[in-house]
C-alpha cells in the first residue's frame, strides 16, 4: 500500500488470531505493519509476526523490485515486530540492522549467531540520510517496552510511531478508531502514562502530517484529534462524561441495587451510564470504560471476607495501570459481616487523586427499603 510516491505499507493483516497477546479477544484480527522507504538507499522498517514471513518478504520483494535493502530499522523487539529479523537477513544478508543499544541486547537474547549482523547503533537525535528522505531518531522507553523507539522521516514529515497510536482490528475492517485503540491502549501501554506523556512532548516539536504505527491504520487527517486523545489518556484524564458502574453479584441482590442505581442517574440527567457485570463483560472493555469515564461505583458481594473474585482482578487490572484522578462510589452486599467495601477501598491505597462518594450502599443480603434511600443519595451525589 502507498503511504507516499517514495513510502510503501508492506505489512500483514492476521484474521486467524483469537487472543493477542494471550488475553485481548479480537474479532477482528490484527495488523502487523512494516514499512519500505525507497531512495539512493532503501530502508525497511520493522518486521511483522512469525506466522507471516513468506507474505511478508514477498511484499518487500514487490515494491524492491529487484533491489536490495541497505538499512532494517528495529523499533520495537515485541515478537509480533521482531519474530522476522532473522529471516529478512537470511534473504538480505548485506543489510545493516539499525538499533540503539538495548535492541541490540534484545536481539541476541532473541536470537542464536548474531555476532556478525552488519549493526548500526544509533542514539537519541541521531539521524540517517537515505538520500532525500532523513530518518531522526526519537526515544522512546517503556513505551511500553525499554528499547522502543519511534522514527520521524523529516522530508514527508512522517512519524512511524511504534506501537503508539496503534489499535485493535485488522486494517481492511471498518470500525471505531478510538474505541479499539482505547481499548489498546489502556490493555498494553496504560500503565506508562508517564513515559507517554514525555514522548508526546517530544513530538510536539515535530511537524507531524501522516503517523504510522504498527498496528491499525496509517493517520493521514486530523491528527490534532489522535493526538488530544493521547494526550488525555496518558495524563489519566476525563475523557467522556458520565458514570460507569461494574458490579458482581452471586443470586442478583447486588445487580438489583446497580440497576436500580442506573436509572436513578438517568432520570437525573447523567449523559452516560454504564452498567457492567463483570464475570461477563470481556475485561479488557471493562477496564477501557473505567478510564473513559470520571465517575466509577464498584459493586460487590462479600465474599470469603473479601470481594467477589471477579471485582478483584477488575481492581487489581486498574490499579497495576495506575488508576487515578477518578471519583468512586462503594455498593457493598453481605448477609452477616459485610467487608467488601473495606478491602475494595483498601485496593485503591496507592491510586492517586481518587475521591471517595460520601453516600455508599450497603445491603445485608437483599435490597430493603433504607437500601432505596441510599441508592437516591449516592446518584444525587453523582449528579452533581
Amino acid at each position: 500500500m502507498h503511504i507516499t510516491d517514495d513510502i510503501f505499507n508492506v505489512g500483514v493483516n492476521d484474521h486467524d488470531v483469537d487472543l493477542f497477546e494471550g488475553q485481548y479477544i479480537v474479532p477482528n484480527g490484527m495488523a502487523y505493519h512494516s514499512y519500505v522507504i525507497m531512495d539512493e538507499k532503501i530502508a525497511v522498517l520493522d518486521t511483522v509476526d512469525a506466522k507471516f514471513s513468506g507474505e511478508w518478504l514477498t511484499n518487500i520483494k514487490q515494491v524492491l523490485d529487484g533491489r536490495k535493502p541497505d538499512y532494517l530499522i528495529v523499533q520495537h523487539m515485541e515478537c509480533d515486530h521482531s519474530a522476522n529479523i532473522m529471516d529478512f537477513m537470511k534473504e538480505f544478508p548485506e543489510t545493516t540492522i539499525v538499533g540503539n543499544a538495548k535492541t541490540f541486547t534484545m536481539l541476541a537474547n532473541f536470537f542464536e549467531d548474531t555476532e556478525n549482523l552488519k549493526k548500526l547503533v544509533v542514539k537519541e537525535n541521531d539521524t540517517l540520510s537515505l538520500g532525500k528522505h532523513v530518518l531522526n531518531f526519537v526515544f522512546a522507553p517503556m513505551v511500553h517496552w525499554p528499547e522502543v523507539m519511534l522514527t520521524y522521516e523529516s522530508t514527508e514529515k512522517i512519524l512511524f510511531s511504534a506501537d503508539a497510536f496503534g489499535k485493535f482490528g485488522a486494517s481492511d475492517v471498518e470500525e471505531d478508531w478510538a474505541c479499539k485503540a482505547r481499548r489498546y491502549y489502556f490493555g498494553i501501554v496504560g500503565k506508562y502514562g508517564v513515559q507517554v506523556q514525555t514522548v508526546l512532548k517530544k513530538a510536539s516539536g515535530l511537524d507531524i502530517q501522516i503517523i504510522c504505527p504498527l498496528h491499525g491504520v496509517v493517520l493521514k487527517e486530523n491528527l490534532a484529534y489522535y493526538l488530544g486523545l493521547y494526550n488525555t489518556w496518558s495524563s489519566y484524564g476525563v475523557e467522556s462524561d458520565g458514570v460507569m458502574i461494574a458490579y458482581t453479584s452471586v443470586y442478583g441482590n447486588t445487580k438489583k441495587a446497580c440497576e436500580i442505581l442506573a436509572e436513578k442517574l438517568t432520570e437525573k440527567g447523567c449523559p452516560k451510564v454504564v452498567l457492567c457485570d463483570l464475570a461477563r463483560e470481556d475485561l479488557a472493555e471493562a477496564v477501557e470504560d473505567a478510564f473513559r469515564y470520571g465517575k466509577i461505583v464498584l459493586a460487590s458481594p462479600t465474599y470469603n471476607a473479601d470481594v467477589f473474585p471477579f471485582m478483584k482482578h477488575f481492581i487489581l487490572a486498574l490499579t497495576e495501570r495506575n488508576f487515578q484522578n477518578r471519583t468512586i462510589g462503594i455498593i457493598e452486599n453481605g448477609s452477616w459481616a459485610v467487608t467488601a467495601g473495606k478491602v475494595m477501598r483498601e485496593m485503591f491505597a496507592k491510586s492517586k487523586n481518587i475521591t471517595w462518594l460520601e453516600n455508599s450502599v450497603t445491603i445485608k443480603s437483599a435490597v430493603k427499603s433504607e437500601n432505596l434511600l441510599q441508592i437516591e443519595n449516592m446518584a444525587s451525589e453523582l449528579s452533581e
